[in-house]
């Protein structure tokens, strides 16, 4: 942070901010909006594009923008851009091809279409912040490879629970003792939750129904902590990981097995513990010299040491990823190189043949982060390319669903890429 905010600075004074383009003008977008245009010095939002126009328009609005050009070409944005106007579009194209922005901040939630953001952004050559965990656990690590070969970066965000995650990681690696677990901190989680129960909390939230849902299931720390497997090599002790309850995050250290930890290294989350919602590493050192210092700060007798950060902002934090992207060359959360794990589709409540299932955060189905060696090797869907798939046989109540049981949709990018993706890193 120290470093990006004086690089940033340096933009500024220079007046040469980075110019940077947000598709996706939901609850977190205008989040975005307002954040880079009242309080980043040295980063300027040029164009927003948004399904619904009226919404790209509100967002600058609100962050007080009052000058807004309409744009339906390439030509015309790049014009915008050249003359310091804000424009905003229906055309998620545009940004992604236009001359003048650095960087696109992909903030939507629907996969098929992020894919296709991401691979564009990545034709053209633009460093990509990609807010979607779900598109990201299903296809990051091949498209990491075409970012790489295109000589830009992919990552997911700062201030999102795996970038916070990502960042202590690297801390606690960084002054020397081993990561051995990086975990979440959830204060609830039901399966059987749907858009139905949880649309008053929605509201409440200036979410969507379903995107609530997906926090409520379990489905989106599984696609969370999948990021995370994926950018250290990490796997996860047991289908659904361990999610133990207790009190205060301190207590995490009691709740894992050592011999399992330094085996290999584990995602993982904590249920019901204080103070949430934040996230956490247990690093591991048994130096006998470094034992006094640790006590004398409080962190115990060793050898396993919690570390944590108690919050994370999402939209107060993604400019700092794009300007790690732009400035440093260097990814908040990015693959290491194939997945390590997955997140498979699992029934919530009994299905019959021909219904179709409805994906993430919906009334038909929940995520859980697995393996992908035990994915692979009994063929089950992923989470991530469960939407739109018909059921060819019946699935009880938390039956595992393979990719035997459904019919896909024709002619996805997602499912080609993660057919590229398991061919590259086979």
């Amino acid at each position: 942070m120290i470093i990006v905010d004086k690089a940033l600075e340096n933009r500024y004074r220079e007046g040469n901010p980075i110019k940077v383009a947000l598709i996706g003008a939901g609850f977190i977008g205008h989040g975005i909006a307002h954040q880079i245009e009242k309080y980043v010095k040295g980063m300027e939002l040029t164009v927003i594009s948004n399904r619904t126009i009226a919404k790209a328009k509100h967002a600058f609005e609100e962050s007080g923008v009052e000058k807004i050009e309409m744009v339906n070409t390439v030509t015309q944005l790049e014009e915008a851009i050249s003359k310091g106007r804000r424009a905003i579009t229906d055309n998620p194209d545009l940004p992604c091809q236009a001359r003048g922005v650095e960087a696109i901040i992909e903030a939507t939630s629907d996969v098929e279409f992020s894919a296709h953001v991401a691979m564009e952004a990545i034709r053209n050559k633009k460093n990509i912040v990609l807010m979607n965990a779900d598109c990201d656990a299903t296809v990051g690590p091949i498209l990491k490879v075409y970012a790489d070969q295109a000589g830009v970066i992919i990552s997911a965000t700062d201030g999102d629970q795996p970038g916070t995650m990502m960042n202590l990681y690297r801390f606690v690696n960084a002054i020397g003792y081993k990561p051995v677990l990086v975990g979440n901190m959830k204060g609830l989680q039901d399966f059987y939750r749907t858009p139905e129960t949880q649309k008053a909390f929605a509201a409440m939230s200036g979410l969507s129904p379903r995107m609530a849902t997906s926090f409520a299931d379990g489905t989106k720390i599984s696609m969370e902590n999948t990021l995370v497997a994926n950018a250290t090599g990490f796997g996860v002790g047991k289908r659904g990981m361990f999610g133990p309850k207790c009190n205060h995050v301190d207590q995490a250290k009691d709740l894992f097995s050592v011999d399992m930890l330094l085996e290999r290294g584990l995602v993982d989350y904590i249920l019901g513990a204080q103070p949430g919602p934040g996230v956490f590493v247990l690093g591991y050192d048994k130096n006998p010299k470094r034992i006094p210092y640790m006590r004398y700060y409080k962190l115990g007798e060793g050898p396993l040491y919690v570390f944590y950060t108690p919050y994370h902002l999402a939209s107060l934090e993604v400019p700092l990823t794009v300007a790690r992207g732009v400035l440093f060359n260097d990814a908040a959360v990015s693959p290491i190189g194939g997945s390590v794990c997955d997140v498979i589709t699992i029934a919530k409540r009994d299905l019959k043949a021909g219904e179709v299932l409805d994906g993430i955060g919906g009334f038909t189905c929940y995520g859980m982060i697995e393996n992908s060696s035990t994915c692979k090797t009994e063929n089950l869907l992923l989470m991530g390319l469960s939407e739109g798939c018909t059921l060819i046989r019946d699935i009880p109540k938390d039956g595992v669903i393979t990719n035997a049981d459904v019919e896909k949709p024709k002619g996805r990018l997602i499912d080609r890429l993660r057919a590229e993706q398991d061919a590259h890193f086979k």
